[in-house]
C-alpha cells in the first residue's frame, strides 16, 4: 500500500481524482472518507486493476526510495523482521537479503498472492493475507517496517495499531516508519500526522530523513548509535 496509483504525469494526479470516493482500512464496504479506516475492497478492486499499482518496479522514486529505506537500518542483519503492508513483495524482497525470518503482511488478498509468487524461492520468507486494524501479529521482532500505511488509518485505529506495533518489538527492536508527505484528498491523516503519533510512543529516535515528498525515521528501544553499538565510540 501506498499513497499514489501509477500513473503518467504529475503523481498526485490520480489522488485527486479518485480520492473522492477513497474508504478505509479495516471496512469492507467501499465506504467514504468519513469513515474510520479505509476499506479492504479499496485495495482489492486496485489490485484488480493494475498488477503494480504504485509502480514498485518502474518508478525511480519507489526504487530510491527503498535504498534510502535499507541504507537506514542500524544493524546489517536482523533475526526476525516484520514488514506492515508489503503489498507485491519489491521492499519485501530486500529486506529478506537482511533478515533471517521475514514476515510480509498485507490487507489485500490479490496483493499477498502477488508478493508469494515473488518471493517463493526464499524460505526464510513467510506472506500472509492481515488487516493491521485487527492486531499486530505475535512478535516479538527485532525489525518492523511500517512504510506508507499509516494514514490509511483512523486516529484511534492508529494510535491502537502504534502501541500494538511497540509492544511487538524485541528488546532491541526498532521500527523504520516512511510517509509520502504530500496532502492526500480525503484522507483524515497526512505523514506528518502519522509521524507526530510515532513520536509518542516513547521510543528513542536514532535516525531522520526529511525531504519535499517523503519522511523517513528509525526508532529503536536501543538508542544507541550505529557507532557506539559496533564499538567506534
Amino acid at each position: 500500500m501506498a499513497r499514489t496509483e501509477l500513473a503518467h504525469g504529475d503523481p498526485t494526479d490520480k489522488w485527486r481524482r479518485e480520492a473522492p470516493i477513497l474508504p478505509r482500512l479495516g471496512g469492507t464496504d467501499g465506504r467514504g472518507p468519513g469513515d474510520e479506516d479505509t476499506g479492504m475492497s479499496y485495495f482489492d478492486e486496485l489490485y484488480e486493476r493494475h498488477e503494480d499499482p504504485w509502480g514498485y518496479t518502474s518508478r525511480w522514486y519507489e526504487e530510491r526510495k527503498r535504498a534510502l529505506t535499507l541504507a537506514s537500518l542500524p544493524e546489517r542483519r536482523y533475526d526476525s523482521v516484520l514488514e506492515i503492508g508489503s503489498s507485491i513483495g519489491v521492499l519485501a524482497e530486500a529486506l529478506a537479503a537482511r533478515a533471517e525470518h521475514l514476515l510480509a503482511i498485507d490487507v489485500s488478498a490479490a496483493a499477498v498472492e502477488r508478493a508469494a509468487r515473488r518471493l517463493a524461492a526464499l524460505a526464510h520468507v513467510r506472506v500472509e493475507h492481515h488487516d493491521i486494524t485487527r492486531g499486530v501479529p505475535e512478535g516479538p521482532f527485532d525489525l518492523i517496517v511500517l512504510s506508507e500505511v499509516g494514514y490509511y488509518l483512523g486516529r484511534e485505529t492508529l494510535e491502537r495499531t502504534l502501541r500494538g506495533v511497540r509492544d511487538r518489538l524485541s528488546a532491541s527492536g526498532e521500527l523504520v516508519t516512511v510517509h509520502w508527505r504530500h496532502p492526500i484528498d480525503g484522507l483524515e491523516l497526512d505523514g506528518d500526522a502519522v509521524q507526530s503519533a510515532v513520536a509518542g510512543l516513547g521510543l528513542h529516535r536514532i535516525a531522520r530523513h526529511e525531504e519535499e515528498d517523503l519522511l523517513l525515521e528509525v526508532h529503536s528501544r536501543d538508542g544507541r548509535s550505529v557507532a557506539r553499538r559496533t564499538g567506534l565510540l
